[in-house]
């Protein structure tokens, strides 16, 4: 089956590549998150929410496993070819790297227009963080820490679980990943019910983050520096992050980049210090973004050969034996 995966990766990168993610299509992680809304209204009340966080998870992700499995049982069932094609459509609705380049470059492009308050509004539509007040770089930083932890969240590790357990668990992935992202907070709300969906989110991307990160830096040159010392920022640097995970992509890229990430943040008002990434050896600049994309692209290319490389070699593994 490795070999299927690998064949419905590719057509989903490609699907990916020239469609992405029509806002007027229908989408399964549409419907995961108001499965995940309606859940969270109704269990996320009086006593035992972390027990209750714990039970929405399993529904939501049995449900999901239960219908794409079911999906691609029954079109492998009528021909290889079909079920290629589904895991195909299916593991696509789980990438989002054009949403992702097409959202960095809606902010780039009023910046290349000297529009700072268009720039801000189309920076809120993908960060938490408070945006009314941001210069340039600031709109620049948040801008490349957006797409370098999303290269990883919403590319790769989907391209990872998919070559593991095909559509499934692609899409089991990105359930979690909904989950954490809808209810895994550490706030009042959500500091209990959330606490089942967070750690899943930690343990589902802590090998993909990290073996992204290691393609970003073997697939591009760094900009300002040698190959070495930006290996040597990944890993000096990727664990100061507060997430366990996110570090790894956007040290890589602060280091790719030779700009400094991290640093000062405000959520509703309320400060939050990031620990520095990176080296500042030079300021961000709006085309920084621009490049940010390009590794994007090379990244997950690189991510994908490597998928081949590794299921080619397992194939011949399994010959041997």
């Amino acid at each position: 089956m490795i070999m299927q995966h690998l064949f419905a990766i590719t057509m989903a990168f490609v699907i990916d590549f020239f469609i992405g993610d029509p806002p007027s299509w229908p989408h399964p992680v549409k419907w995961i998150g108001a499965l995940i809304a309606r859940l969270e209204k109704r269990w996320n009340k009086g006593k035992h929410q972390k027990g209750k966080g714990v039970l929405m998870l399993f529904v939501v992700l049995s449900i999901v496993l239960v219908l794409s499995w079911s999906a691609c049982f029954l079109a492998y069932k009528i021909h290889p070819l079909a079920g290629i094609a589904v895991e195909s459509i299916l593991i696509a609705t789980t990438m989002a790297r054009k949403s992702l380049r097409d959202a960095a470059m809606e902010v780039y492009q009023p910046l290349e227009q000297d529009d700072l308050h268009e720039a801000r509004k189309k920076l809120s539509y993908i960060v938490g963080r408070d945006t009314a007040d941001l210069d340039e770089s600031e709109i620049v930083r948040g801008t490349v820490e957006t797409v370098a932890e999303n290269t990883s969240d919403g590319v790769t590790a989907p391209m990872f679980w998919a070559f593991i357990g095909g559509a499934p668990l692609a899409l089991l992935y990105r359930a979690v990943n909904t989950c954490d992202s809808m209810v895994g907070y550490k706030n009042e709300r959500f500091a209990q019910f959330g606490w089942a969906s967070a750690r899943m989110d930690d343990v589902a991307n802590w090998i993909p983050s990290r073996l992204t990160g290691f393609v970003m830096l073997l697939v591009n040159h760094p900009r300002k520096t040698t190959a070495r010392a930006a290996w040597r920022i990944l890993f000096r640097d990727a664990k100061k992050h507060p997430s366990p995970n996110s570090g790894w992509c956007e040290a890589a890229a602060a280091a790719l980049l030779g700009v400094q990430l991290g640093g000062r943040n405000t959520y509703k008002g309320m400060v939050s210090n990031r620990a520095l990434m990176g080296d500042p050896l030079h300021p961000l600049k709006r085309y920084d973004i621009t490049k940010m994309n390009s590794i994007l692209f090379s990244t997950v290319v690189g991510f994908l050969l490597l998928l081949w490389l590794g299921g080619v070699l397992f194939e011949m593994a399994v010959t041997w034996v």
